[in-house]
């Protein structure tokens, strides 16, 4: 049974600083592509990172320079470091794997809520 487990959301100031995990198992991690999407309340989800399991990042524009995704093989986990955090980063993130390099994601996991107060 595949699950990615998300973790590190909560509330902060703007301007400060957030690291998000997501442990993933039931994968083999080293062979999926991992991505944060976010959904802000009465919104669509929306991209925010994606890291290749070649270690390539691409990165929306709303947050680059702000966010890094990595990712740590041992721990089956992937990170999503965000700071200068903004209001307009309040939203519920989400983890996702996938196999292939384009195309819908495979797995999903439940969010984890950040809200940015002003």
């Amino acid at each position: 049974q595949v699950q990615l487990v998300e973790s590190g959301g909560g509330l902060v100031q703007a301007g400060g600083s957030l690291r998000l995990s997501c442990a993933a198992s039931g994968i083999t991690f080293s062979n999926y592509n991992m991505a944060w999407f976010r959904q802000a309340p009465g919104k669509e989800r929306e991209f925010a990172a994606a890291l290749s399991r070649s270690g390539s990042t691409i990165y929306a524009n709303s947050v680059k320079g702000r966010f890094t995704i990595s990712r740590d093989g041992a721990k089956n986990t992937v990170y999503l470091q965000m700071n200068m955090l903004k209001p307009d980063d309040t939203a519920v993130y989400y983890c996702a794997a996938r196999s292939r390099m384009a195309g819908v994601y495979d797995y999903w996991g439940q969010g984890t809520q950040v809200t940015v107060s002003s």
